[in-house]
């Protein structure tokens, strides 16, 4: 099973380090990971470095992968596509990136088992222009996943979906890396999705790691209270599921 540690792992932009000293415990396949912390925090700095996008200091220890860096797929937040193809067309071409184009019958029906259980096999023949902004985050996230990624790095993969969509989105992505044994990666803004799907959480801020653990003992008073600067009460529900409330409101 896939196994990721950072290690002193920093990050250029140009010639400024926007990224330093980022250090983590092991993480292995099956788990997801809430990545949060405040606007222009680094997350997705981190992720870029991670992703092989970025230049910097430190070390991305990968063990137990079949695919080397090549199974680290990333999801940027802005993506872009031709406004032409259709979504089916799109998923498509993400698959037979670096493959041969030749299409196979199993090509066809993994496109289609994503598209299905996504919940967009429906506009399949659509053109990617006609799409709303939440139709197209979930195409994005289809041509993540039809890769079929060891490590998946999603950058706020949620922003531009409605509530019940999110809660989709993360459980499908949370029960697929347990039935593939993938390590996922997911920057959330809504640390109440972090409570409730998340195994484990990495705040960062100011370019680096303040802390990391199972997400109920890493998001508390005292970590919202110093990184994000607010006055919060955490509540657990008697499953385990928490919920953050911010001034009295949920």
């Amino acid at each position: 099973m896939v196994r990721l540690r950072l290690q002193d792992l920093g990050a250029h932009h140009g010639r400024h380090l926007a990224l330093s000293g980022v250090n983590t415990p092991s993480f292995q396949g099956g788990e997801l990971v809430a990545v949060i912390g405040p606007n222009a925090a680094g997350k997705s700095t981190l992720f870029k470095r991670m992703a092989g996008l970025l230049k910097g200091p430190g070390q991305l220890h990968l063990d137990g992968s079949a695919k080397g860096p090549a199974g680290i797929c990333y999801m940027p937040q802005d993506t872009t596509a031709n406004a032409v193809l259709t979504v089916y067309e799109s998923v498509l071409l993400a698959l037979k990136q670096k493959a041969s184009w030749a299409v196979h019958d199993t090509d066809l029906e993994r496109i289609h088992s994503v598209l299905l259980s996504l919940g967009i096999a429906d506009i399949g023949f659509r053109n990617l222009g006609e799409l709303s902004g939440g139709q197209r985050q979930l195409v994005s996230i289809a041509q993540t996943l039809v890769r079929q990624p060891e490590v998946l790095l999603m950058d706020e993969p949620t922003s531009a979906l409605d509530m019940h969509r999110q809660v989709q989105v993360l459980g499908f992505v949370r029960d697929l890396a347990r039935q593939r044994g993938m390590l996922v990666f997911v920057a959330l803004h809504d640390l109440n999705q972090a409570l409730r799907f998340a195994d484990h959480t990495l705040v960062i801020a100011d370019g680096t790691v303040r802390c990391s653990g199972p997400s109920a003992e890493v998001i508390t008073v005292q970590m919202l209270r110093e990184v994000y600067q607010i006055d919060a009460r955490v509540e657990r529900c008697s499953r385990g599921m928490g919920h953050v409330i911010v001034d009295g409101v949920v």
